[in-house]
């Protein structure tokens, strides 16, 4: 059984130093789907996690309206994809989703755009509004390999 984690976000740093965390636990053909509401902190998110992988620190815009970029951190391309306007799971493959699940790690924007079309081994994160008004908190639910390594993490941190 899968088993969700929460974590407090009391500001956008946090979110970001959550980011930085995961990244060193992601590999090739990893998917991260990120979900929320407008302005909850998925590309504060992926910004921050893109920069934690070795390379040059790079401006990391959100790809609504490019859809996807891609990022070659260190031996790793990293897809960082914005769902937001497809009208349909299948237009996913017409931006390299194939390519993305094979190659690199994928970071996806608005998941739920992709209906069942959800790849068997995934770190699921929702980040939802709290109060105060720039609070947040993450669910952090892993499906597949990210069990064990969120779970080896976490014990890493208690440590």
């Amino acid at each position: 059984m899968t088993e969700s984690v929460s974590r407090q976000l009391p500001s956008e740093s946090a979110t970001a130093e959550m980011a930085s965390e995961l990244a060193p636990l992601a590999r090739t053909g990893d998917v991260i789907l990120l979900s929320g509401d407008l302005g909850a902190g998925k590309s504060v998110f992926a910004r921050a996690f893109i920069n934690a992988l070795p390379g040059p620190q790079e401006e990391v815009p959100s790809p609504t309206f490019t859809l996807v970029q891609t990022y070659q951190r260190g031996a790793q391309e990293v897809w960082h994809f914005d769902l937001y306007r497809l009208e349909s799971p299948e237009e996913a493959w017409e931006l390299g989703f194939e390519e993305a699940l094979a190659d690199g790690i994928s970071l996806i924007e608005w998941p739920e755009r992709l209906g069942g079309e959800l790849p068997s081994s995934r770190l699921e994160i929702e980040i939802r509004y709290k109060t105060p008004q720039d609070s947040r908190e993450a669910r952090l639910t892993p499906v597949g390999t990210w069990c064990g390594r969120l779970a080896e993490q976490r014990g890493q941190d208690r440590a």
